[in-house]
């Protein structure tokens, strides 16, 4: 099995009690929760071997965060706390569909002062899968600390997956830096985004021109999402299409997060390598049966509320519909 190193923000997702309906209190319920430890959990939840990069508040809600990953089977030995920020929030609003709000409470917070000294010494010598995503980019020097280690990882040897996970609000005056986004999406073999982040990254580009741009300059694998809709994996020679299971969606927080994250653990059982991902990629029957793995464990995730306690088992995918 290859391991699974996932970088960037774990935080706390305060999930609204409300459902599509503004009638009555609202209560806030406290999840785990960032899309890169929703990430390292998912392949962990599939016994695989994943470990999270990050630094996180010395503050009961980073004392929750921590206790959460390592329950699930994260390895934490080198996430960082610090007394400088506090733990990040996210309070999450949902419509009668399980559609998502977030108001963020960030920054400051405890994951943006992580920095290249920080990083383990030689964590990067060994093949892994490496998982990283947009919101590491949203202030200046995070941005760099998080470019330098995409490139250090893919330096070692290491297959670089990259979620974009756009949120606009946690940039300054809410306005992505697209070029930014494109610098990490640079260094990714692997790149999965939704058709409307896509939408946002391509400008004035057609779909065709921004996919075959990003394929050329070094990315092997390009799958987007949409939703309930079908997904579409883009390579260099070809497409695949794979329609995920008709579900009832409670929560769509984290269903990106499981849908990476199977297609990961995936990569993880098969061993696979930045030198194999290749000839990996070049056997369609095992890329199919990979994504199709991938589409019910997103599907899996928004039938339930929160983030970790969605994502999937072992033993939990059986009862989805095919």
């Amino acid at each position: 099995m290859t391991p699974i190193i996932a970088f960037g923000e774990a935080l706390v997702d305060m999930l609204s009690s409300r459902l599509g309906d503004d009638s009555g209190p609202e209560t806030f319920t406290p999840y785990a929760g960032g899309a890169p430890a929703n990430a390292a959990v998912a392949c962990a939840r599939q016994g695989l071997p994943s470990l999270f990069l990050g630094m996180i508040g010395e503050d009961r809600f980073g004392d929750f965060l921590v206790g959460e990953l390592s329950a699930y089977g994260v390895d934490t030995q080198h996430v960082v706390r610090t007394r400088e920020a506090r733990t990040a929030l996210a309070f999450v609003s949902r419509d009668a569909h399980g559609e998502r709000r977030f108001d963020f409470y960030r920054p400051p917070a405890a994951d943006l002062l992580y920095r290249r000294e920080h990083l383990p010494s030689g964590i990067f010598t060994e093949p892994a899968l490496v998982h990283l995503c947009s919101n590491s980019l949203t202030d200046a020097q995070i941005a760099r600390t998080t470019l330098d280690l995409a490139s250090i990882a893919r330096r070692g040897g290491c297959l670089i997956s990259v979620d974009a996970n756009l949120r606009p609000m946690l940039w300054p005056e809410g306005r992505l830096d697209v070029d930014l986004v494109e610098q990490l999406l640079e260094r990714a073999h692997l790149i999965k985004l939704s058709a409307e982040e896509l939408d946002v990254l391509r400008g004035d580009r057609s779909v065709e021109e921004w996919v075959s741009a990003r394929l050329v300059r070094g990315a092997r694998l390009i799958v987007i999402t949409d939703g309930p809709g079908p997904v579409i994996a883009h390579l260099a020679d070809r497409q695949l299409q794979v329609t995920p299971p008709n579900v009832q969606a409670v929560d769509t927080t984290a269903a990106g997060d499981a849908f990476i994250g199977g297609l990961l653990a995936s990569l993880s059982r098969d061993e696979v390598t930045c030198e194999t991902f290749s000839d990996w990629l070049a056997n369609e029957p095992k890329l199919t049966e990979a994504l199709v793995f991938a589409c019910r464990c997103g599907a899996f995730a928004a039938t339930r509320a929160g983030a970790f306690v969605s994502l999937p088992g072992t033993d939990d995918l059986a009862d989805l519909p095919q």
